[in-house]
């Protein structure tokens, strides 16, 4: 795999980014993929391990080794033929996936990981530059007709497997656009919507139908897409934010962070978007310190904010993981994003006790220093203090999908209030209700875009084995 000695002979090299100075001025990608030397480089230290650990560390389980090796080869046609065998938007994981297939790398355990997210972007992009990506087009038609709710990375990799094999795919997405949170969620300088605009052109002519402005309970109905259809596919995302239950919470100024970044996506892509909530000239605090919250600082930066700190609940966690003990597993380390690069104060082991308003708008914020004890958590005595904020955004993470869509369909629930279906066995990804399966977020709750293409694969197989009584989809 790759250069036998290449894991010795070279050093991990990232991709490059453009400036601070010159992104947080637009909301375009700033991160340069690989060039062919470069990859061919980074492809090089794949080592000959034996066991590729990266294989099962990727959910998709992504063949990382043969692609390494033929990135090295410089034989990128075949190595897009073998990216695309287990995933189906390269594109958007080679953009937006934390890679937990660099933590399971061998090469892992005692130096550098290899470099596999920015060899998969280098693959993908060179895809596109020559026109390999071309439309699967079945050779005939099933008959069968699938209905997919939801238009998210697991709906969309749902459609396309199952319209590959020949039944006829119909997408519902209640908002304007089809993508769900990669399209809404997910702001523009980390993916631009184009990605998601090209898989659609390929898709329709895969013979996936999209449909806009559905949203079941309101102007759809379960009964008239269970009727009309002969499987049904939940593939949400997890929309139901975590709230933040103090005082002050009703504040003009206190906001879900979702309510912040989807109108500033809309209005990236062209929509007028009246009362938009902006960071501007604000001391912004973002409450959470994961994903969703870099995602806010990040807009915030190019808002213009006066101040942006971010609080996290949790311990800092250390600089670096002891590999010993975490390999092949993903580590909790800390981790700093090209947001926080652009401008931002960060604090741990911060509980909020209080948001303060004059004339029912967000001043400040009151708060105090935590520790754990015995498994809970303390708050410190003298460590109450006050910060300024105008704006205080809400980014502690997403508690379950929209709850009127599960009870639409009548199914059953998890104790999370996902819908209840085994990834297992005879009936996997099926719900309590007749023909109505479950994937992604909606399934599993909030999780990662490249978890959600996985199950949208798994469960298209799980729809088409009830649909035609076999399938040749992947598992």
């Amino acid at each position: 795999m790759g250069k036998v000695t290449g894991f010795m002979e070279y050093g991990r090299l990232s991709e490059a980014n453009l400036p601070v100075n010159d992104r947080v001025k637009n909301y375009k990608e700033f991160v340069l993929h690989l060039s062919d030397d470069q990859a061919q480089t980074q492809g090089a230290r794949c080592m000959d391990c034996g066991i590729p650990f990266c294989m099962s560390g990727c959910p998709i389980n992504n063949i990382i080794p043969d692609w390494n090796d033929l990135v090295y080869r410089q034989d990128w046609r075949n190595a897009i033929d073998v990216l695309h065998s287990t995933n189906n938007f390269p594109e958007f994981t080679g953009r937006i996936c934390p890679a937990p297939c660099e933590a399971a790398c061998t090469l892992n355990i005692n130096a550098d990981a290899v470099g596999i997210k920015s060899i998969e972007h280098a693959i993908i992009d060179k895809a596109w530059e020559n026109d390999w990506v071309k439309p699967q087009v079945p050779a005939s038609k099933t008959g069968k007709k699938v209905a997919i709710v939801g238009s998210g990375p697991a709906g969309l990799a749902a459609a396309q497997q199952l319209a590959r094999v020949g039944h006829d795919v119909v997408v519902l997405e209640k908002e304007s656009r089809i993508g769900g949170l990669l399209r809404y969620g997910i702001p523009d300088f980390k993916m631009e919507k184009s990605h998601i605009d090209r898989r659609m052109e390929q898709m329709r002519a895969e013979g996936v139908e999209f449909r806009t402005g559905q949203n079941v309970g309101e102007n759809v109905s379960a009964e008239q897409l269970t009727k009309e259809f002969d499987a049904v596919i939940l593939a949400g995302g997890a929309e139901y934010p975590r709230d933040l239950p103090v005082p002050g919470r009703a504040l003009d100024g206190v906001h879900f962070a979702m309510d912040f970044l989807t109108p500033q996506n809309k209005v990236v892509a062209g929509d007028t978007i009246p009362n938009q909530i902006m960071a501007t000239g604000k001391h912004v605090v973002v409450i959470g310190g994961g994903d969703t919250g870099s995602d806010c600082v990040g807009t915030s930066n190019r808002h213009g904010a006066a101040s942006i700190t971010q609080f996290e609940l949790m311990p800092q966690p250390p600089e670096k993981e002891n590999k010993e003990l975490v390999w092949p597993n993903w580590p909790l380390k800390m981790r700093t994003s090209s947001s926080h690069e652009e401008g931002c104060d960060r604090d741990w082991s911060i509980t909020t006790k209080e948001l303060i308003g004059e004339n029912g708008k967000v001043v400040a914020l009151k708060g105090a220093r935590v520790e754990w004890k015995d498994g809970k958590m303390v708050e410190i005595p003298g460590s109450e203090f006050t910060i300024k904020a105008d704006l205080v955004l809400l980014a502690m993470g997403f508690v379950s999908p929209v709850q009127k869509v599960l009870d639409a369909f009548g199914v059953e629930k998890d104790a999370r209030g996902n819908a209840k279906a085994s990834t297992d066995g005879e009936g996997c990804y099926a719900t309590s209700s007749a023909k109505v399966f479950a994937a992604g977020d909606m399934r599993r709750g909030q999780s990662l875009v490249v978890w959600a293409i996985r199950e949208g694969r798994q469960c298209a197989r799980a729809v088409d084995e009830f649909l035609m009584g076999s399938s040749t989809l992947p598992r």
